[in-house]
C-alpha cells in the first residue's frame, strides 16, 4: 500500500459567487481566504515528509500546491490530467444561470452521472479515466514515500470512489471541501 494525500485547492472568488470554474482558462485564483487556507494546509500536513508534490496545473490548484511545497523544500510536478472536469459552455456561469438554461442536461447528469456531458465539456467517466492513469503513473515514478495530489472537487471525488471501492456514480456526493487534506492508502 502507498500513503496519497489528495488536497483540494483553497478558495476562490467565483466558489463563493457560485460560478462553474471547471478548466477556464480565465477562472481566478486563490483569494485571501484562500490563500490563508492553502497556508493551513501546509502547516497541518508539515508533519508529512512528501516525496514529491503533484499539481493541476491550473492556477488555483498551482497556488495551493506552491504553498504546501514551499513549507515542503520541495517543487511542484505540474500534469494536466489531474485538472477538474471540462464543463464546457458552463464554466464561468453562475449555478442560477446554468440551471435556468440548461435544466435538461442538469437532469440527464443527475440520472447517468458517469456518462452525462455538458455541451461542449466532458463526462465524469472521461475525469475519472485521465486521473487514474496519471495516478497510476505517479505511483510508479514515486516508489518510496507518501505523495500529494492537489487537484480539485470532482478530479479528486473521483479518484477518492475509484481507491476506495465507491461506485464512480456517487463522485457527486464526496467532492471534498477546499483545501482539506486526506489520506489514502491504495494498492500500488
Amino acid at each position: 500500500m502507498k500513503e496519497v494525500w489528495l488536497l483540494r485547492h483553497g478558495e476562490t472568488d467565483w466558489n463563493l459567487q457560485g460560478r462553474w470554474q471547471g478548466q477556464a482558462p480565465f477562472a481566478p485564483g486563490l483569494n485571501e481566504a484562500g490563500f490563508a487556507q492553502a497556508r493551513s494546509a501546509a502547516s497541518v500536513l508539515s508533519n508529512v515528509r512528501f516525496a514529491a508534490i503533484y499539481s493541476s496545473d491550473l492556477l488555483r490548484a498551482r497556488q495551493t500546491a506552491e504553498a504546501v511545497a514551499e513549507q515542503q523544500g520541495l517543487r511542484v510536478i505540474f500534469d494536466g490530467r489531474l485538472r477538474e472536469v471540462n464543463l464546457g459552455v458552463w464554466e464561468g456561469m453562475l449555478s442560477e444561470d446554468v440551471k435556468a438554461r440548461y435544466l435538461k442536461e442538469l437532469e440527464e447528469r443527475e440520472k447517468n452521472p458517469l456518462r452525462a456531458r455538458p455541451p461542449q465539456g466532458e463526462t465524469l467517466a472521461e475525469v475519472a479515466e485521465r486521473v487514474q492513469a496519471a495516478l497510476k503513473d505517479i505511483l510508479q515514478e514515486q516508489a518510496q514515500g507518501p505523495v500529494l495530489i492537489v487537484s480539485h472537487g470532482l478530479a479528486l471525488a473521483a479518484l477518492s470512489c475509484l481507491a476506495g471501492g465507491v461506485p464512480l456514480e456517487k463522485a457527486f456526493a464526496h467532492i471534498p471541501e477546499n483545501a482539506k487534506p486526506r489520506q489514502l492508502l491504495v494498492d500500488g
